[in-house]
């Protein structure tokens, strides 16, 4: 079957990489439909920004609903699944440890149960995450790499991680997991910590005399550039067997460093307007993590091509536009 006769169902399609894997599966040809909670209201703003919404079909479907899960996926019958939703935020999650759970491990179990119910030949990838390693003592994730889950967000990952691996061994199923580092565009809603610098460097090279309060600077991660992590999910639902695999640069930055790349693209000394908030401190935290490519590079072709210094610039030429004469965000 070519891709431009292939139906694919994203769950969570509202977010940032729901958005970027629409637009690069509607490239190939796809037929491509997508969920939210309640489809008749959600803005789906990112979806827009790409210019993508109208060509989308949109069905309303909450994933922690076993049957609303079953009846979506019965009725548009996809070739291929991808699982991008529940709550994303470690920050939040730890606020919100009850429903991070339950929107990313039941979520997870809902779509695999039916995938198995309706017997039928679909490809089904899931969003991992690289938290689910912990803290590696400094030596880069691989598929082997033990996990070390350190926040709720990183136990409910690790936990649909086992469960597509039960259901790819227990049933036969085309079931895999891109265990993803941290990835950024655009398109990161503002409560993320990359998003929240970006806006906050546009926003006082614009003339704000605010202050960003961030917590623990000294933490290092693994930043990539999200429309070719988008890339990486496909080209894992294109392989003969389904396998996992990691998903990241393989370079770690601290969060000084990010904050100094996006303050020095406007000439500014981050110094100067950055404060350090204890508030903003999680009650655990992964203080350095990356990730080792080789085997996504080995059999899917896949390598960064975006490192986090133009992760950064990419990101503060799309944020200075949308600033008025006031350095409000325009709507």
């Amino acid at each position: 079957m070519t891709d431009q006769h292939k139906t694919a169902l994203i769950f969570g399609i509202s977010g940032q990489d729901g958005a970027y894997l629409s637009q690069f599966l509607l490239k190939h040809g796809y037929v491509v439909h997508g969920t939210s909670r309640d489809a008749e209201t959600s803005g789906f703003s990112a979806l827009t920004s790409l210019n993508i919404r109208q060509r989308i079909f949109m069905h309303s479907a909450a994933p922690t609903d076993f049957y609303s899960v079953l009846q979506v996926i019965a009725r548009v019958a996809p070739d291929e699944i991808y699982n991008l939703s529940g709550q994303t935020s470690v920050g939040v999650s730890f606020q919100k440890p009850m429903e991070t759970l339950e929107s990313i491990a039941i979520g997870t179990l809902n779509i695999l149960e039916s995938i198995r119910f309706l017997v039928r030949p679909i490809r089904f990838y899931n969003a991992g995450s690289g938290e689910c390693f912990g803290d590696t003592d400094g030596q880069p994730a691989n598929e082997s790499t033990p996990f070390r889950p350190r926040s709720p967000y990183a136990v409910a990952k690790s936990a649909a991680y086992w469960e597509v691996a039960n259901y790819r061994d227990s049933y036969g199923l085309y079931a895999c997991s891109g265990i993803l580092f941290n990835h950024e565009s655009p398109l990161r809603p503002q409560h993320f910590v990359t998003r929240k610098i970006v806006a906050a460097a546009a926003r006082i090279a614009r003339g704000s005399n605010e202050r960003l309060l961030l917590g623990d600077l000294s933490i290092r991660r693994d930043w990539g550039w999200a429309p070719e992590y988008v890339e990486a999910m496909w080209a894992m639902l294109q392989q003969e067997k389904p396998e996992d695999f990691v998903i990241a640069t393989g370079v770690s930055h601290s969060l000084e460093e990010f904050v100094a790349t996006a303050f020095s693209f406007s000439k500014m000394n981050w110094q100067d307007y950055v404060h350090r908030d204890p508030s903003l401190l999680r009650p655990s935290e992964i203080h350095c993590g990356f990730g080792d490519t080789r085997k996504a590079t080995a059999k899917l072709g896949w390598m960064p091509r975006t490192l986090m210094p133009e992760v950064v610039e990419r990101m503060m030429k799309a944020e200075l536009p949308t600033l008025d004469e006031t350095g409000a965000q325009e709507p």
